[in-house]
């Protein structure tokens, strides 16, 4: 008999402090939404930010905000009222959101490395090279791409048995855990599963790093120190994001998938999920003088009126 729901163990023995964590998601949830919200309807307003830089800004926000949405209600409402199931349909609805956004945001990052690549590299050409019709090329595939590599794996998944167990050791339902509930066999799926994982990790995260090698020695070679600071200030504030999100998976997918590391795994997945929609806003409007610029703008606009 095929399940029609899933269970949700959460964060295991952590559980305990469901309180102190319901509290703790809740803030990151309302900062992050208040946050990315902010930054679109800024990179939409104000026309100083209409830039190739902030155009892939507004749609990383839009991502974050989706993306946090995704996870982090169920989340609470387990915490809140300790429902810990899933229907079958919803676990799937929600393993797709996130595997499309995940993905997404992979090129998309890479995308704005390109982007820092070009107006630091190419300054002379940027303007031509990164024009309207690029930049919407460029965001297009990376939404686009994202969409058709979790659909693929989503038909895959759908197509296997899941007759229980129906316990899913982890706080969302993620591709690994749920293949793992299958009855069927799932070699094909796994196989699938990786050779998507990485096309959509390994191809930008060497764009990425091409990007940031040839942005390095571009700095390096700038004659004042003064220049060489604001060079590299116009892309740290995307290299840290991109450590930590990067960073994040790496220490996730590489670790043994042992029954000891589980609650570490869980832990360190926060950083992939949950801090990027909280830190990426915080990153920019702390380390942009344009973004601070325009806040500053709209606050005053707003106390005038």
């Amino acid at each position: 008999m095929n399940i029609t729901e899933f269970i949700l163990l959460g964060f295991g023995k952590l559980n305990q402090w469901q309180n102190v964590l319901f509290f703790v998601f809740l803030v990151i949830y309302i900062v992050a939404m208040a946050g990315n919200v902010l930054i679109i309807i800024l990179v939409v307003a104000d026309h100083n930010l209409h830039t190739p830089m902030y155009f892939f800004l507004g749609n990383l926000s839009c991502l974050e905000t989706c993306y946090i949405t995704d996870i982090v209600p169920k989340v609470l409402e387990g915490l809140l009222t300790g429902e810990k199931t899933i229907s079958f349909s919803g676990c799937f609805v929600q393993f797709f959101f996130f595997g499309y956004l995940m993905a997404t945001e992979c090129y998309l990052l890479s995308v704005m490395s390109y982007d820092r690549y070009l107006a630091i590299c190419k300054p002379l050409h940027y303007a031509t090279s990164m024009n309207v019709q690029t930049c919407i090329l460029l965001a297009a595939f990376s939404w686009i791409s994202g969409l058709i590599g979790t659909l693929i794996l989503l038909s895959f998944m759908l197509q296997l048995m899941y007759c229980g167990p129906n316990e899913i050791d982890h706080y969302f339902c993620d591709s690994v855990p749920i293949i793992k509930l299958s009855c069927s066999d799932t070699k094909l799926v796994e196989l699938m599963s990786f050779i998507l994982a990485f096309v959509f990790t390994l191809p930008p995260f060497l764009l990425t790093l091409m990007s940031y090698i040839y942005i390095i020695r571009s700095v390096l070679r700038i004659p004042s120190m003064t220049g060489r600071k604001k060079a590299f200030s116009t892309c740290s504030s995307h290299l840290t994001v991109v450590s930590t999100f990067y960073g994040a998976i790496m220490l996730v997918y590489m670790l043994p998938k042992t029954e000891a590391l589980s609650d570490l795994n869980k832990v360190l997945s926060l950083l992939y999920t949950v801090l990027p929609p909280i830190a990426n806003p915080l990153i920019y409007s702390l380390r942009n003088k344009e973004v601070k610029h325009a806040i500053g703008k709209a606050v005053q606009k707003y106390l005038i009126s």
